[in-house]
């Protein structure tokens, strides 16, 4: 009779702890623990699918109860106790599905079978597979058996979701938690099946089932008859990566080459390429972006122990990684990471990827010095992709003069120290301006001529104000400015300049921008309807001061916090560097909120006559 067929993942289940893959030191510490007879009356076994939690139980209870274990610990699978396991009618070991049976009177079961001895062997060992399943009442009536057991009884439970367990049900195990099972580790052992089973296998076909299983060993095992099937038990690169529909590396591979070349035209047909073998996009950016991960932690000695796979793919990489310097990598690895954030809410998906690979093609760029071979690469600045990145920056601070910080950038490049000093002198002079009379509230000290963000509210009383602060320990301005070499003079009296932009503009452009800033950041919620809620209102039609009314000071706050981009940005794009914005708080936004029914109805009736009518049509009360 032809025997029948058993998958992989129950042939190959191991039986010893010496055949347990990747869990080493676990497995040396429960075999110390039964060699010195140091055993625990519970244990929790914790760790993700397929790592062996189950399979090491299993393998500890039958150790515990053999007749004659080996000098490593590990079970006979000769002696009466482990026959009767292996056959599946041993009593001493008693396995529970808490997934099936998680009610108080399966748990009031258990503990009635807890006071049965053990008829062979030394103990009873109870298993409860994926224990997070217990209900709390379950959990409650299982502490004190839990807590206190008969000498002859361990528990070992096994979960893949500790988090879900009642504190005080930790409290009573000993943890163990398991490690997922490297690419390397997973590898070997397939090669190993493969080999058992007569399999031809390619050593890069089991590397690439390896990391389709993602740490899990029975996920490996049941992929790898996958594939041995669709390929007649000759495993190849390539038939595996069809059978399993994985993103082949190689176009990976390829991008990075057109991103060293900046071949924007190449890396767009092996997008397209991507996406003809049915690819999602958006899987294609997260895979993009681990490749990319991987390139940056290989080309380091160090940190190449971070790369979780083969030998032989770990010095592939390295020597890819090397031929770009790491500010590559790190810009990079930036954009696609806004690019995954950006993919959800975009309307045209393939044409953000495209806009990414193009980007990251324009991140090098031909040397200077380079003989036009390609060699010699260096990493050019990218502009941020916000529509405000081609907006002339200017001071973010309140009223502060637009050339300021180019002068200051131009000082500094000449002469660092006198850099420094100036910076020093500017922090003296703004404490000095803020200890004068008049300074209040979010306003930075006033210059000439340059305006400032306000808040109106109500003047505090006299009773409650603040002494301010002292000017005993301020600084000497004469002799801050008595060391200053000409170039700081010259910096400083540019900064100090007056504005001069004031280009007459029409409120529509203003409410313009101020709406297109508030599309631009829709996962800013708050500021999004705020803005939207709340708009600038002119003064005076002469001046450049505008009104925002907003209903509450968490509003005032929050505004605040964005109002120097946002000054900056509409200064810049009305040229006019004379618009202020003053925030004040609505006096609706203090009337009560709260109703009770009466009032509330008494209130419709009076916004909407006709409600009365059809109260009184339907008879309707409260």
């Amino acid at each position: 009779m032809e025997e029948k067929y058993i998958v992989s993942a129950r042939k190959y289940r191991p039986s010893t702890f010496s055949s347990v893959v990747g869990q080493k030191a676990l497995t040396a510490t429960l075999r110390n623990a039964i060699a010195t007879d140091r055993l625990a009356h519970a244990y929790l076994f914790c760790g993700s699918r397929g790592v062996g939690k189950t399979s090491c139980a299993r393998i500890f209870a039958k150790s515990i109860n053999c007749a004659n274990p080996t000098p490593d610990g590990d079970p006979c699978n000769e002696c009466p106790s482990c026959r009767a396991f292996n056959e599946n009618r041993s009593l001493n070991i008693i396995e529970l599905d808490a997934a099936s049976n998680n009610g108080v009177e399966d748990i009031r079961s258990l503990t009635d079978q807890v006071q049965i001895p053990p008829t062979e062997g030394k103990y009873r060992v109870f298993i409860i597979d994926e224990v997070h399943m217990l209900s709390s009442a379950a959990f409650n009536a299982f502490l004190k058996t839990l807590e206190e057991p008969p000498s002859y009884v361990i528990f070992i439970l096994a979960t893949t979701e500790k988090h879900k367990i009642i504190p005080t049900i930790l409290s009573r195990c000993q943890i163990y938690d398991f490690a997922r099972i490297t690419v390397g580790d997973i590898t070997d052992h397939l090669a190993y099946v493969a080999q058992s089973e007569g399999i031809k296998a390619e050593r890069p076909a089991l590397g690439v089932i390896a990391r389709k299983a993602d740490g899990a060993m029975r996920d490996a095992l049941s992929i790898f008859d996958q594939v041995a099937a669709s390929s007649r038990g000759d495993i190849t690169y390539r038939s595996a990566v069809e059978a399993l529909n994985v993103l082949d590396e190689r176009y990976y591979s390829r991008l990075f080459d057109a991103f060293r070349a900046g071949d924007v035209p190449a890396a767009l047909l092996v997008y397209k390429e991507v996406r003809d073998r049915g690819f999602d996009s958006l899987f294609f950016v997260n895979g993009l972006a681990s490749y990319l991960r991987d390139l940056m932690v290989a080309r380091e000695p160090k940190t190449l122990s971070l790369l979780d796979t083969d030998d032989e793919t770990r010095a592939a990489m390295a020597a890819q990684g090397a031929l770009l310097d790491p500010e590559f990598f790190y810009s990079a690895m930036s954009l696609c990471n806004e690019a995954d954030m950006a993919y959800r809410a975009s309307s045209s998906k393939t044409f953000l990827v495209e806009l990414l690979l193009i980007r990251l093609c324009q991140l090098t760029g031909p040397s200077p010095i380079s003989d036009g071979s390609g060699e010699g690469r260096v990493i050019k600045k990218i502009e941020p992709a916000s529509p405000s990145a081609s907006v002339p920056q200017s001071s973010p601070v309140f009223g502060g003069a637009p050339a300021s910080r180019d002068a200051a950038c131009r000082v500094k490049e000449e002469n660092q120290q006198a850099a420094n000093q100036q910076a020093t002198l500017a922090d003296h002079t703004r404490h000095a301006a803020s200890l004068q009379p008049g300074a209040v509230g979010l306003n930075e000290p006033r210059r000439a001529a340059s305006p400032s963000l306000s808040v109106s509210s109500s003047p505090v009383p006299a009773s409650q104000r603040r002494p301010g602060p002292r000017l005993s320990h301020t600084p000497s301005m004469r002799d801050a400015l008595a060391d200053r070499t000409p170039a700081e003079q010259a910096a400083t009296e540019q900064a100090a300049a007056p504005r001069v932009n004031r280009q007459p503009f029409a409120d529509d452009a203003l409410l313009a921008i101020w709406s297109r800033y508030a599309a631009e950041r829709p996962r800013q919620h708050l500021l999004v309807n705020t803005m939207r809620q709340s708009v600038p209102a002119r003064q005076n039609p002469q001046a450049e001061l505008f009104t925002v009314t907003v209903e509450n000071q968490g509003q005032v706050e929050l505004l605040t916090a964005e109002m120097p981009e946002l000054l900056r940005q509409l200064r810049s794009e009305l040229a006019n560097d004379f618009i202020e914005l003053r925030l004040t708080v609505s006096d609706k936004a203090l009337a009560p909120t709260a109703w009770n029914d009466r009032d509330l109805l008494a209130h419709l009736v009076e916004t909407h006559p006709q409600t009365a009518d059809f109260i009184r049509t339907l008879r309707l009360s409260l």
